[in-house]
């Protein structure tokens, strides 16, 4: 019971620590569940990411692309360019940030 205890109490500052504002990396599977089939509110536009792999990103006008996720990283292409550009993720809590290269940094929450 004693060594229960003593992990719990471990275990609690981390807890809290993810849960008051620490940026948590992420792997390609929870990029993948966290945008397949879900809408993203940036500060102004929003973007759809579709199972098929087309995104749809509008910021007063559609624009379509198109998304995967390689190397823990999300990647998108948009026409008529053919070139990927790859950003990794983080998450805290409800709040999802694409870092990419020089630290360019877009926040998101979920529109949905």
């Amino acid at each position: 019971m004693r060594h229960l205890l003593l992990a719990l109490m471990l275990l609690l500052p981390v807890a809290a620590a993810s849960e008051e504002g620490a940026w948590v990396p992420m792997n390609d599977d929870e990029i993948r569940n966290a945008l397949t089939e879900r809408t993203l509110q940036y500060a102004n536009a929003r973007q759809s990411f579709y199972a098929s792999g087309r995104t749809l990103y509008n910021a007063g006008r559609d624009s379509w692309g198109y998304w995967r996720v390689q190397n823990d990283s999300y990647c998108s292409q948009w026409p008529p360019s053919d070139l990927w550009a790859c950003f990794k993720m983080d998450r805290k809590g409800t709040m999802l940030r694409f870092v990419g290269a020089g630290d360019d940094i877009t926040e998101a929450v979920y529109l949905d």
